[in-house]
Parts: C-alpha cells; structure tokens; sequence
C-alpha cells in the first residue's frame, strides 16, 4: 500500500478557500499569535522547553502546554515566561479591521 504526501503548502491552499475553515482558524488567531511569540521568545533565548520551565519554577509539560496555544495564560505566567526567557512582556491593544488609526495603539 503506498501514500501520497500533499506538501502542506497546497494543503492550506485548498483549506483556505473554505469558508467555513478561513472562520474557523481566523478565530484562532490571537491563540496562534500568542503560541509564535512564545516560541519565538524562547528561540531566541537559545533555550529547549526544559530549560525555561527550570528558570520558571514549574514543569517542561506545562511549558509545552502555554507554548501550544490551546489555553489562555495568566498575565502573571506571561511575566514568569518573560522573565525566564530574558524578554519583555508587551501587551498592545489594536483598532479591529482593517483602518488602523496613527495614535491609537497602547502598548503596556
């Protein structure tokens, strides 16, 4: 029995002309966005997933879990991963849509 691999690049091609997948994950995107900058924080950190759940006091698993994006974390845990990974946390407020006004973005 053989497979046949789609490259996932022509995969997200076909599902994003589903409406109802383009809702669906749209929904999902302040969950992923939250997931990359984790990541990317500790990435650039040169650090595993052990490493900052030793610097934060808790588990590899409950690094794993913040880093999968399926919760959303306390402002606190933020603070902790943050300081683990030698960033700073930033929280910005953004106007909906797509007009985006000069002036109207508060970062904390």
């Amino acid at each position: 029995m053989s497979t046949k691999t789609i490259p996932s690049e022509d995969a997200f091609r076909r599902w994003r002309e589903d409406p109802d997948y383009v809702a669906a994950y749209d929904a999902l995107e302040e969950e992923f966005a939250l997931a990359a900058a984790l990541i990317e924080a500790r990435s650039k950190a040169d650090m595993t997933q052990t490493d900052v759940a030793h610097a934060m006091g808790t588990t590899q698993a409950a690094v794993a879990r913040l880093e999968s994006g399926r919760n959303m974390p306390s402002t606190r845990t933020l603070l902790r991963y943050a300081k683990a990974t030698n960033s700073r946390l930033r929280i910005s407020f953004e106007p909906q849509g797509e007009t985006k006004r000069r002036g109207t973005r508060s970062t904390l």
